[in-house]
């Protein structure tokens, strides 16, 4: 069985050094996520390979509020977190996710990294690669998929460009 590779990004606010910055870095082999507020036109993150939903700061309303991508075994519930999860409660993020059948949910619009697992659901958040609100630097996640197995490594952008 092939290793799926995931970036997931979310909250770059029109910022694009971050998004350069992973496209220049990870291989073609890498599937990248956004899960929005990237503020810009979708051709604009067209150029850059991202796939991504709609954020509450995006303002085109060309993208989907959500996303379910099957990729290997895995069935990822995709959102951006503003209407899928209030105050930081992640149990009704997995309960969204599971009700689609989904054992992975990636969101964003916290500013802060997350990874918890509830209810057989695995709950991502990369954080903000513009500015966390939790004074961190800002950052993304690397996951990697293989059968039943979900690898998921937090990353700085600032100190990976040091």
């Amino acid at each position: 069985m092939k290793t799926e590779k995931l970036i997931v990004c979310s909250d770059s606010h029109g910022e694009t050094s971050g998004l350069e910055y992973l496209r220049n870095k990870y291989s073609r082999e890498y599937r990248f996520l956004h899960c929005g507020d990237s503020v810009l036109h979708p051709y604009q993150l067209d150029i850059y390979g991202f796939v991504s939903v709609q954020g509450n700061n995006d303002y085109y309303n060309a993208y989907p509020m959500y996303r379910i991508l099957e990729i290997g075994d895995h069935r990822i519930y995709m959102c951006h977190g503003h209407r899928d999860m209030f105050f930081g409660n992640y149990q009704m993020l997995a309960e969204r996710a599971k009700g689609r059948q989904c054992d992975i949910a990636v969101c964003g619009h916290s500013h802060i990294y997350h990874h918890e697992v509830i209810d057989g659901v695995t709950c991502l958040n990369p954080g903000s690669i513009w500015r966390n609100r939790d004074l961190s630097e800002p950052s993304y996640m690397e996951v990697e998929l293989e059968k039943d197995q979900i690898r998921v490594e937090r990353k700085s952008f600032l100190h990976s460009l040091k």
